[in-house]
């Protein structure tokens, strides 16, 4: 009767220590450690953007950009006849809605004896509808050789999506006067992109404000491949 005993004691404590340790625990007096759970070894996600993701236009007060302006350290230059009285655009994407109240221009050089007049900066919706412009700019462009806001007539609330910054310049510059900033990506811009979605473009000749529509399936490449291309805007 007492081996009977015995035996059913230890088989209790066997069973027993089994349970501890699909539990995660230790038996009573054992000193290894316990068994780690199959989940509790994965390690935790990281949340979505935790990590370093470069610089934002937040950090520089600003809302959106075509890209960070340290990054803007080439210059554009053409002349009158090339660029005036032409539509540049350069197709900026908002990924949340803002109030669209400015648009910055990395102006690099200033010609003091140009004579400029009609020269404007706007913004097209995906449609090609002018959604907002700003008055004539043609006094700010010959001063103050930096990056600088240019207030539109009317502050607009802009929805996210594709957008192009508009420049109409008109009058007479040395070409190597009146300069932009911009990349130095060239013609390489629009790699894989056709009209209407180019990223930068021209349209029209001959224009003294910005029309009230455009087709941007005919957006062109022709002053663009000569090298007035990849302009840095931002908005605020």
């Amino acid at each position: 009767m007492r081996t009977h005993t015995t035996t059913a004691t230890t088989g209790l404590v066997t069973a027993l220590a089994a349970l501890l340790v699909l539990a995660g625990c230790t038996a009573p007096g054992d000193s290894r450690p316990a068994a780690s759970s199959s989940v509790a070894s994965v390690p935790a996600q990281s949340g979505g953007g935790s990590g370093f993701e470069g610089p934002r236009p937040q950090d520089q007060n600003l809302l959106a950009w075509t890209g960070d302006p340290n990054d803007a350290g080439h210059v554009t230059a053409q002349s009158s006849a090339g660029v005036g009285g032409r539509v540049t655009l350069v197709r900026i994407v908002l990924r949340e809605q803002i109030t669209w109240s400015n648009v910055w221009l990395g102006l690099a050089g200033i010609d003091p004896n140009a004579q400029l007049a009609n020269c404007y900066l706007g913004v097209y919706d995906a449609k090609g509808a002018l959604v907002a412009t700003t008055p004539d700019i043609s006094p700010q462009l010959m001063t103050d050789a930096i990056a600088k806001p240019f207030a539109l007539g009317k502050p607009f609330t802009a929805a996210p999506g594709t957008y192009f910054i508009a420049l109409l310049l008109n009058g007479t510059w040395a070409t190597n006067g009146l300069t932009l900033k911009s990349t130095g990506a060239g013609i390489s811009v629009n790699a894989g992109l056709t009209p209407p979605n180019l990223r930068y473009s021209n349209l029209l000749t001959g224009q003294t404000s910005l029309p009230a529509t455009v087709n941007l399936a005919e957006q062109s490449t022709s002053t663009i491949n000569t090298g007035w291309a990849s302009q840095w805007y931002a908005i605020s």
